[in-house]
């Protein structure tokens, strides 16, 4: 029985942002179905073994986060055998736990791992006599600010030019103050509230009206293109981002798309759709750039689920991209909703998590938490594939847009 629930595990992205709230880099959770709040791993060297299987040899990590760093927790066993690590030195960063001791084995393989050109970061990190000569070794230390801040020990980082990430920030302006004090990388669910998008918002030339009623237009199955189209040329910044866009070299359309009559045709309405809600959050601010993959992630993982194709724009898509909008747009649910003409069932689902579609959603949302005690291992391997392909498709969809979006 034990082996078959240690089977029971997911892995999840968790963001990692610069001082400018951008997206650099993410690091690779391992959670087991054991505990439903946080990692229980009764064998360091298997979990390391799964996550790097899922992420860098199936899913193939430049497709699962772009040129993003990932940072993976390594346990000693690991870091003893710097063979096993994947052939990816330049975006790999190897995160040394806070319980390996600074033995000269230890020390030895982490010089070899750092000739090889990999990033090593100190996790938990605080600093004492026993484990001070992990310095020597590292580019950069993650300070759990929850356990207090020891400013002697961020001296000796800093003479050392090492890299400060402050890790499980949870409030907005935890992170303001924590960036003005020198910290220039920052994890945890300080960006994942609305009243941060408020405070970062970016002031975009289109008003809130045209946008919900872009949204709204590009859902409709009948869809009015001349409505379509006008509702698009009355934002500026829409129609040169679309246009330059739709020009660019991924298309290899011949001749001059000048209008957006000729975007609608080059790129379809499933791909208009996609690039049109992306490009609108991207531009709404740091916080939608950073949680947009987050975002996307659900909503295609909804319409998977579901029996739907992941940038159709349909019910299920709209349903797990707009259950996040309360954050990207810093406005509630309930209010978006009453701008939005969805049908009594996609708005019960968004809301209350009601019928097939609430509870897809709401099995998503647990996914995500890493909450799968009690699942079927079959579910479980179900959702972990079903979310490296959305992760997937998340990923090359915001590389696309990322290079026109301003």
């Amino acid at each position: 029985m034990s082996s078959e629930v240690n089977e029971q595990y997911c892995i999840a992205l968790q963001p990692i942002c610069d001082a400018s709230l951008g997206h650099i880099g993410d690091e690779l959770l391992y959670r087991s179905g054991l505990d439903v709040t946080r990692a229980q791993i009764l064998d360091d060297e298997q979990a390391t073994a799964r996550v790097f299987n899922a992420a860098f040899y199936e899913a193939g990590i430049d497709r699962l986060v772009g040129d993003r760093q990932v940072f993976v927790n390594m346990p000693t066993n690991w870091l003893l055998k710097p063979e096993l690590l994947p052939p990816h030195p330049q975006q790999l960063v190897i995160e040394v736990l806070e319980t390996v001791a600074a033995d000269p084995n230890v020390l030895a393989a982490l010089h070899k791992i750092r000739s090889l050109g990999f990033s090593i970061a100190l996790d938990d990190f605080v600093l004492t006599s026993e484990n001070r000569p992990l310095l020597d070794v590292a580019h950069i230390i993650k300070v759990d600010v929850q356990q207090g801040i020891d400013e002697q020990a961020l001296a000796q980082y800093r003479l050392r030019n090492l890299t400060l990430l402050a890790e499980k920030v949870e409030e907005y302006q935890e992170y303001t103050s924590l960036r003005d004090a020198g910290f220039e990388l920052f994890q945890g669910y300080f960006y994942a509230r609305p009243e941060t998008h408020r405070a970062t918002a970016r002031q975009r030339s289109s008003n809130r009206a045209a946008l919900v009623r872009i949204l709204t237009e590009l859902r409709h199955d009948d869809i009015n293109f001349r409505e379509l189209e006008s509702l698009i040329t009355q934002d500026p910044e829409l129609t040169f981002q679309l246009l330059k866009y739709t020009n660019s070299a991924l298309f290899h359309h011949t001749g001059s798309v000048t209008n957006i009559t000729q975007v609608l045709n080059v790129l379809g309405l499933s791909r208009v759709r996609s690039v049109t809600l992306t490009i609108l959050l991207a531009n709404n601010g740091p916080v939608s750039r950073l949680l947009l993959s987050q975002a996307l992630t659900r909503a295609a993982m909804c319409a998977s689920l579901m029996g739907e194709r992941v940038d159709s724009g349909g019910e299920a898509f709209t349903a797990g991209l707009i259950s996040m909008m309360d954050i990207l747009l810093g406005e509630s649910l309930e209010s978006l909703l009453a701008d939005l003409p969805l049908d009594a069932t996609t708005a019960q689902a968004i809301l209350h998590r009601e019928h097939a579609l609430g509870s897809t959603l709401s099995r998503i949302e647990t996914f995500e938490k890493g909450e799968v005690a009690g699942w079927e291992n079959e579910n479980i391997e179900s959702f972990n594939q079903v979310w490296l392909d959305s992760q997937i498709w998340a990923t090359q969809t915001l590389a696309a847009i990322s290079k026109f979006a301003a």
